[in-house]
């Protein structure tokens, strides 16, 4: 299996594994695009942008049920909010980069496209099916130090540009009746333990960890670790 193969593979399996569903689901990979009288007219998509880019859409048997069972209530949260988190998941296996806003449109070019690999989504039946398109940018040899070159200096041109740096302790999953529910005092135990390291996020993508610190009265951050690609993938 080639290492895009398995990107796709991976990719596949983190989207399953994060979708709201009532039972567990798994990726199998479907040769010849949608079957037959599935449309994906209608289905949710995005973009990811790194040095991996690739295109992921989603078409859902029963989007309204998902949307439910991720605690959406009707009108309130988009289908497209209660995917995001899986097709975050899907796209944090491609490396650092970032990953566009997700959008309703018809994706049938994408899931026909030979680039494209088409995974069926099935626990008891078929929930939905996966497709992603992995971009590769880089070259090999003079190309690459050619294209680095044209990128680096491409780059120079936005250093002046600002970014969002958050700092996060931590995190949990809510659904939409419990966010309802707040109320001053109410305390919400998080995924992380005291004295834990803090996520630092540029942009939403994690790329080091740190300890929080106090410098005037004023909370900062000390980096402590700068993460890799693949750790950050992790």
């Amino acid at each position: 299996m080639s290492a895009n193969q398995t990107l796709h593979t991976t990719a596949a399996a983190a989207l399953a594994e994060l979708l709201p569903t009532m039972t567990p689901l798994t990726a199998a990979v479907h040769p010849g695009g949608l079957p037959a009288g599935v449309s994906a007219a209608e289905a949710v998509m995005a973009s990811f942008v790194g040095a991996l880019s690739a295109d992921v859409a989603l078409v859902l048997t029963d989007g309204a049920s998902m949307a439910g069972a991720g605690g959406a209530a009707p009108g309130l949260v988009s289908l497209q909010d209660v995917l995001r988190p899986a097709f975050e998941r899907a796209t944090s296996v491609l490396g650092a980069g970032v990953l566009g806003e997700s959008r309703t449109e018809d994706a049938s070019a994408l899931f026909a496209d030979q680039e494209t690999v088409v995974f069926e989504l099935g626990g008891a039946g078929a929930a939905g099916w996966f497709a992603i398109r992995i971009r590769e940018h880089a070259l090999s040899g003079s190309g690459a130090r050619a294209t680095d070159e044209s990128v680096l200096g491409k780059l120079g041109r936005i250093n002046n540009v600002e970014m969002t740096l958050t700092v996060e302790i931590g995190r949990t999953r809510m659904s939409v009746r419990d966010v309802l529910a707040l109320e001053p005092g109410r305390v919400i135990e998080l995924d992380r333990s005291a004295g834990a390291p803090a996520d630092v996020l540029l942009n939403g993508r994690l790329i080091a960890k740190g300890e929080v610190v106090v410098v005037d009265q004023d909370y900062a951050i000390r980096i402590t670790k700068i993460l890799d690609v693949v750790e950050a993938a992790n």
